[in-house]
């Protein structure tokens, strides 16, 4: 095994990190594949075809998303868990944002989700191969948690209409849909409603009942039970489909079924669009691509560290991008990892990339033979398969316990929450990014600045008015917590200059600088400017423990040469007892 690993050039197998469990593939590891594969599967199906329809497209083309994309992930990510295709959050976005172009369900409509599907995907790509994972990083937790959950409520107000069963017209607003949703009440179908309700309560008992039952049971696997907890989806679209076939329950009362879905597997082809119709979805695939990664990254992270596994986020940039470009040349639209699905893979015992080949090779058969069985699947018993996976996005202890961390980032994460229900997902999200870094720039443009002086008998300097330290007659030790940069630069000098105001006896002025990682060009100049006026003011400004990359920019400059190098310090204690001789015996 080793020889034929050695014989795999390095730049290939970090381009497709599956040839590393291929060439290492042990027989003991199939059991607990094959077992996941087949379990994810059954999740998978129904799943898909429920995200399928809640962006507004055909059921098919939610497993048409299953199939190439998670097969193309399998080999080119480097979670060996991860488990990649529709999402609720995605679903939504491409409703909201597509059906602006397209009657949803229309073959125009898909065209423009599966160009979508392509221009997130090479997005993703470049992104992964210029290293730009960083970027994400604009989507701030408290975001994101808004986010999500104001994507969730109205993810499961918009599935309410097929569990009354009644026509609803598509809104982004949610004033406008609660309204609706109040003035279609007298209309509800109540064979609708009692599916609904059996299917919810089925979800709910194989999701809180199952495992207690199972527990009992001190011979079952733990990790099979938490699995099967989670087939919940497939026993109800199961019994819900035969109920409805056998009583004629879509035909003679009128329940909203499915209907026919073509079977078969995929066909490759482009999306059937001008050039010119490509632009207006640049936007959406903006926010798909940072959205989708940051679902995909960090449940791969979290699975990865409970087996003490990497995961490279450039590469999943990449395996990402190379799974939406599988989507959009086989009828599919953007995909995204999971956290239900990737969570019951690790579970259910998947060891390496071959689970997920192996819940394609099922999720294909089911295309290929199954289709005509679904045909009379309730549409209330997706809608409730998608509202009960949608309440896992919330998360609204969050709020409660940011406001007692932080109030600033927890009024980010209000803001983004109502920004999301009263305009609209993609607004939401933008509103909730530049709050961001508004708030990040309000946050840093008052830079925490401390006097230190020496705790006694140490060469540890701290704040003076937290420790008994030691200070200096006429000197200042003043202590920047804050990289300086345009936006913090003059507070830092009004500062200065305010404190050497209070002090009439300062000769000596001592800027500790290891919390400065960058000095910009603008305060670069405030820094010359200051230097002169404390010079002016007949005070002595050194600087200490100032960082390496920062002191290699500060070596050639015009501020360097007026203070000169003789007053820049390693430590802050050296700096210390030169001024300590100058005034104590």
């Amino acid at each position: 095994m080793k020889n034929r690993n050695h014989t795999i050039p390095p730049w290939l197998r970090r381009g497709i990190p599956a040839l590393d469990w291929l060439t290492h593939y042990e027989r003991r590891d199939l059991r607990g594949d094959a077992l996941a594969g087949v379990i994810v599967a059954t999740l998978l199906i129904p799943q898909a075809m429920a995200y399928a329809l809640l962006a507004g497209l055909p059921p098919e083309v939610g497993l048409y998303a299953s199939l190439l994309p998670l097969a193309v992930y399998a080999l080119l990510g480097s979670s060996r868990f991860l488990s990649v295709g529709p999402s609720a959050l995605l679903s939504l976005l491409i409703l909201t944002q597509v059906a602006a172009l397209a009657e949803p369900g229309s073959p125009r409509y898909l065209a423009f989700a599966m160009a979508t599907a392509l221009i997130v995907g090479v997005m993703q790509i470049a992104m992964g191969a210029a290293r730009l994972g960083v970027l994400t990083n604009f989507l701030s937790q408290p975001v994101l948690s808004g986010f999500t959950s104001a994507a969730a409520i109205h993810i499961a107000l918009s599935q309410v209409k097929h569990l009354l069963g009644v026509p609803l017209p598509r809104t982004d607003h949610l004033h406008e849909l609660l309204g609706e949703l109040v003035r279609a009440v007298p209309q509800t179908h109540w064979p609708t409603v009692a599916i609904s309700i059996a299917s919810i309560v089925l979800l709910l008992a194989f999701q809180y009942l199952l495992p207690r039952v199972l527990a009992r049971w001190k011979s079952f696997p733990p990790a099979l039970a938490q699995s099967l907890s989670k087939s919940g989806p497939i026993v109800v679209v199961i019994v819900g489909t035969a109920i409805v076939a056998a009583f004629h329950l879509g035909a003679s009362n009128g329940v909203s079924i499915i209907g026919e879905i073509p079977g078969g597997l995929p066909r490759f082809a482009l999306p059937a669009l001008a050039a010119a119709e490509f632009l207006p979805l640049i936007p959406l695939a903006v926010a798909i691509s940072f959205i989708g990664f940051l679902e995909n990254i960090s449940v791969a992270k979290s699975l990865a560290a409970k087996r003490r596994q990497k995961v490279d986020s450039n590469q999943e940039f990449i395996a990402l991008g190379a799974a939406n470009l599988a989507a959009g040349i086989t009828g599919g639209y953007p995909v995204s990892g999971s956290f239900a699905r990737s969570t019951v893979n690790f579970t259910a015992g998947a060891n390496t990339g071959l689970a997920s080949l192996i819940t394609v090779a099922v999720v294909a058969l089911a295309a290929l033979f199954l289709m005509p069985l679904f045909h009379h699947l309730p549409q209330a018993v997706l809608a409730a398969i998608i509202i009960l996976a949608v309440t896992g996005l919330m998360d609204f202890g969050m709020p409660r316990r940011l406001w007692r961390y932080n109030r600033a980032d927890a009024a980010a994460l209000i803001l983004t929450f109502l920004a999301v229900l009263a305009v609209g997902v993609t607004k939401g999200i933008l509103i909730g990014v530049v709050s961001t870094i508004l708030l990040h720039l309000w946050r840093t443009s008052r830079p925490h600045m401390a006097v230190v002086g020496r705790v006694p008998n140490t060469e540890h300097f701290r704040n003076v008015q937290r420790h008994d330290v030691q200070t200096l007659p006429r000197a200042l030790l003043l202590r920047i917590d804050e990289s300086l940069y345009f936006a913090n630069a003059k507070y830092m000098e009004d500062f200065v200059l305010r404190t050497a105001a209070d002090r009439p006896r300062l000769r000596h002025l001592v800027m500790i600088c290891n919390a400065i990682n960058f000095i910009d060009a603008s305060a670069l100049e405030t820094l010359t400017d200051l230097l002169a006026r404390l010079q002016d003011a007949g005070i002595e400004l050194y600087l200490t423990e100032v960082k390496g990359p920062v002191m290699d920019r500060l070596a050639d400059t015009e501020f360097l040469e007026q203070l000169g190098s003789e007053r820049v310090f390693l430590t802050t204690e050296e700096v210390y007892e030169k001024l300590a001789s100058l005034y104590l015996p």
